[in-house]
């Protein structure tokens, strides 16, 4: 059911506050019960067999117990899809299939939350062949398995890569920084050995993550920004800086325009609109 921008923009947010949730507790703690897949092996449509993605009720969402029935749907779904679609494989495969062929200046965004939620925050951005393909609470090793399907399958000239700080808040589990670094290095590589021109976004702003308070984001942000910031100097890639333009003076996001200090809202997106644009005519006009 379509709903206005505005409402699928906090639908989205709610289902990425669902889906970081589920995937920073452990399968044990959880209250739901994991719904196996209707068959499991090698299937002709593995998709076919996993708990389609949710319905927005409409005006009805509005309602405590339609919110209450869409966060247990949601969070049924992200547990199901986390054990059996880890790389999120299902998300987009039907989606990649009814576009268009590629122009000679697509664009993909590609990223977890932030990126997911922008086309309903901004949908003017997401238009003349540039495509979102964003997955609430995804880290950068589930970003990885879905890379060639989401990324080179659909043939873009470039690719806006937002990612890592699901890795940090600890989403799939105990990382490091040298596997993120690599899961980014190796997005980046097999971009450019498919000539697709390559955009390394800096990790946005977090004081604190709401659905895991424990951890100390802010040193490991600077550490991996500072790190994406010279390997992007040293192999000709762009570098994308929302930091700077989002950053409160305390290495945190600036609260007017974040959602729960994580998440943009819509005033955060028009920020990082103008930085975005600007990183993709600086791609477009590199040689690929």
């Amino acid at each position: 059911m379509k709903v206005s921008a505005s409402l699928s923009f906090l639908v989205a947010m709610a289902l990425a506050s669902t889906a970081n949730a589920a995937q920073s507790s452990p399968p044990a703690n959880s209250s739901i019960t994991l719904v196996p897949p209707k068959a499991v092996g090698v299937v002709d449509d593995p998709c076919a067999m996993l708990l389609p993605l949710p319905e927005v009720p409409g005006p009805a969402l509005k309602r405590r117990t339609s919110q209450e029935a869409l966060a247990a749907a949601s969070k049924a779904w992200d547990e199901q899809h986390l054990h059996y679609d880890f790389g999120g494989l299902c998300r987009y495969r039907e989606a990649n299939t009814e576009l268009p062929q590629a122009t000679d200046h697509r664009v993909v965004f590609f990223g977890d939350s932030i990126t997911q939620a922008w086309i309903d925050a901004d949908p003017s951005l997401f238009t003349n062949d540039v495509i979102d393909r964003g997955i609430s609470g995804q880290t950068t090793t589930q970003m990885l398995v879905r890379f060639r399907q989401d990324v080179i399958d659909l043939h873009p000239a470039v690719v806006n890569i937002l990612a890592g700080t699901n890795d940090i808040a600890g989403n799939t589990g105990p990382t490091s920084i040298e596997a993120i670094e690599g899961n980014i290095k190796t997005m980046a590589e097999l971009a450019r050995a498919h000539h697709i021109r390559v955009i390394l976004a800096s990790i946005t702003p977090v004081a604190k993550y709401p659905w895991r308070p424990e951890v100390q984001p802010v040193e490991t942000i600077r550490t991996l920004n500072d790190w994406m910031k010279g390997y992007a100097k040293e192999n000709g890639l762009v570098y994308l800086d929302y930091f700077a333009s989002l950053d409160d003076g305390h290495r945190g996001f600036i609260a007017k325009w974040a959602i729960d200090g994580v998440h943009p809202n819509a005033d955060g997106y028009a920020v990082m609109n103008k930085l975005a644009k600007k990183a993709i005519d600086e791609a477009l006009s590199a040689a690929p």
